[in-house]
């Protein structure tokens, strides 16, 4: 569906909106019904809310082509990282609004009108969107690491396999500098490149491992900073 159309991408995320609130509503409302006793009203409600989501996927789908997984089978592990990738940026970009615009613009209009009932609401709010968008930094965050994690996986499976066809394994060896000198959790496999640093934990990028904090943990598994060990690669790869 071409969206280059200003107005039809507008119409389309209000629809969603639309469709969306409906289902939440009618949710409420079949709690509403369920309290009551009204066992039927609440199915009806709930059937009815099921549908709206249906709507609300569709009209998202026509938003977000990049994100409609249709042959998950035929994807490429790199192409399942992109599309899960985007759906975080995506949540990310919602709540960081929340925080940032949405909810402090309704607590202080809220606190002008003397409603301290709903200036407290959206505070509320403020805090778990805030909450919620460092969760999905971290979940995004957490995926670069596991590229990193998952290709050294393939390294020593593919080493393994080449023993077994009685190739010999490079040689290998940890960096000598410490700036460029990689570590490894022993634990998870993490690796941590001072050239990247850990800036989401304050490290920042340049920060030899040597120079972290003892207190700083794997930002994957939590284990200890003294858990973890020279990363050796091949010798061809390795900083002088």
């Amino acid at each position: 569906m071409d969206l280059s159309n200003a107005n039809t991408a507008r119409n389309l995320a209000d629809a969603f909106g639309g469709e969306s609130m409906a289902n939440r509503k009618y949710l409420f409302f079949a709690d509403v019904a369920r309290k009551l006793g009204m066992s039927e009203l609440a199915k009806l409600f709930r059937e009815t809310a099921n549908q709206e989501t249906e709507h609300a996927f569709a009209h998202f789908r026509l938003m977000h082509p990049e994100l409609v997984v249709k042959n998950p089978d035929a994807l490429s592990d790199e192409e399942k990282k992109a599309i899960v990738s985007r759906c975080l940026e995506l949540a990310i970009e919602g709540e960081t609004y929340e925080y940032t615009t949405m909810y402090p613009g309704f607590a202080e209009q809220a606190r002008a009108d003397r409603d301290g009932a709903a200036a407290s609401e959206f505070e509320q709010q403020q805090a778990e969107s805030e909450e919620h968008a460092q969760i999905f930094r971290q979940a995004a965050r957490n995926f670069g690491f596991l590229t990193h994690i998952e290709n050294h996986h393939a390294d020593r499976y593919t080493e393994a396999l080449q023993a077994l066809d009685g190739v010999a394994p490079a040689p290998k060896a940890a960096g000598k500098e410490p700036t460029t000198r990689k570590w490894i959790c022993r634990q998870c496999s993490m690796i941590y490149d001072p050239v990247a640093g850990d800036p989401d934990s304050g490290i920042a990028p340049g920060t030899p491992f040597e120079d972290i904090p003892d207190d700083w943990q794997c930002p994957i598994c939590g284990a200890k900073k003294s858990l973890f060990e020279p990363y050796e690669e091949a010798v061809a790869a390795v900083a002088a």
